[in-house]
């Protein structure tokens, strides 16, 4: 009797420690583009997100860090406690647009992403960059290499990129808010279709 009850919590233990009945987690570590900022929040892009896994039948519980004025060197102060907490199978990176807004150094926003995507990396987790870019009255030597930061770092690393988060959207004075930094909720499903290419070949289904 003692044997097969050994046996059982030892299947148990096992049962466990693959995460058998629990949904893997999703982490999103951005700003204010993906907290929803001036629309409600289950408006906004990480939301939608959450509701197409279902539908698609992934069985992923996502967990929102996102911080409006949240800068790069933020997230990288930020990101060993949510990994250590959340134990993500999946983190979505959608920072830098405050350090451009700032006029931040490239180098510096280049060093905060890749200790993010590399702590993230280290903790098992399979990474997506998702980049932005500045407004033009930046210079277009700043922004060139604003932008190039993400096609540098996601190559480095190895992972996926979504070169700019407003893609189809940025451009389109209807989308925005009136601080045209923001995009309005009638914005947030293109901001899901960008991302959703890029993102749903790491996902995997239990």
């Amino acid at each position: 009797m003692r044997s097969i009850i050994r046996k059982l919590l030892f299947a148990v233990l096992l049962w466990f420690a693959s995460g058998a009945g629990y949904a893997a987690t999703l982490l999103v570590l951005g700003d204010s583009l993906s907290a929803a900022y001036g629309i409600g929040p289950r408006e906004g892009w990480v939301s939608l997100l959450e509701e197409r896994l279902k539908q698609k039948r992934f069985d992923y519980s996502v967990v929102n860090a996102s911080i409006s004025g949240e800068t790069t060197s933020g997230g990288a102060t930020r990101i060993g406690e949510a990994l250590e907490r959340e134990r993500p199978a999946v983190v979505i990176v959608a920072l830098g647009g405050n350090d451009g807004l700032r006029g931040l150094p490239v180098s510096q926003m280049k060093a905060n992403l890749s200790r993010i995507v590399t702590a993230a990396k280290g903790s098992g987790a399979r990474v997506l960059l998702v980049g932005i870019r500045v407004p033009p009255n930046y210079g277009p030597r700043y922004a060139l290499d604003f932008e190039g930061v993400f096609v540098a770092v996601g190559k480095q690393h190895r992972v996926p990129l979504v070169p700019y988060i407003l893609q189809g959207i940025g451009d389109r004075r209807e989308l925005m808010q009136d601080d045209n930094i923001h995009p309005t909720a009638a914005a947030q499903p293109r901001i899901l279709e960008n991302i959703w290419p890029k993102l749903e070949p790491l996902l995997e289904r239990k």
